[in-house]
């Protein structure tokens, strides 16, 4: 077995938050944070959903979503702001009636941290919740249809 030629070649090894090398350097953009903090935010149990749970901005998302060609994204909700290695991300969730908030938080906050750490290389610094509404059970019932008689 021939010893490797330790002068020929360059050797990377890829770890977390290495995103600068001598062979280039990886820039992640803000939407792609966005999106990984919105989809491993709505995975959690007690997670309704991301963004206003009522308002305007609930009208608006509904009308942005009978537009042709537009889609719900899963970066509703979801505001970061990104530098060359961290990530600080802010996240409107609506949560289930009858969870523990705080629990939920928690949970929320470690699977966007590790999602987005694993998957972008970036060090998130924080994630700041705003907890903007309670989906109740009966906002879940359709509409009662008229009888007739």
């Amino acid at each position: 077995m021939a010893a490797p030629n330790a002068g020929s070649e360059i050797e990377v090894r890829p770890s977390k938050g290495v995103l600068s090398t001598p062979l280039g350097r990886t820039t992640i953009a803000d939407v792609v944070v966005r999106k990984i903090a919105g989809v491993a935010a709505h995975e959690m149990s007690g997670v309704h959903e991301l963004g206003a749970g009522s308002g305007a901005a609930k009208a608006y998302s509904a009308l942005k979503e009978r537009i042709p060609g537009s889609s719900s994204s899963s970066g509703q909700g979801v505001t970061v702001e990104v530098g060359e290695t961290q990530a600080a991300i802010d996240l409107d969730l609506v949560v289930e009636f009858g969870v523990a908030i705080a629990d939920v938080a928690q949970a929320v906050r470690r699977n966007v941290i590790s999602a987005v750490e694993r998957m972008t290389g970036l060090e998130v610094t924080e994630v700041n919740i705003i907890v903007n509404d309670v989906r109740l059970p009966s906002e879940d019932l359709p509409p009662e249809q008229p009888r007739v008689q």
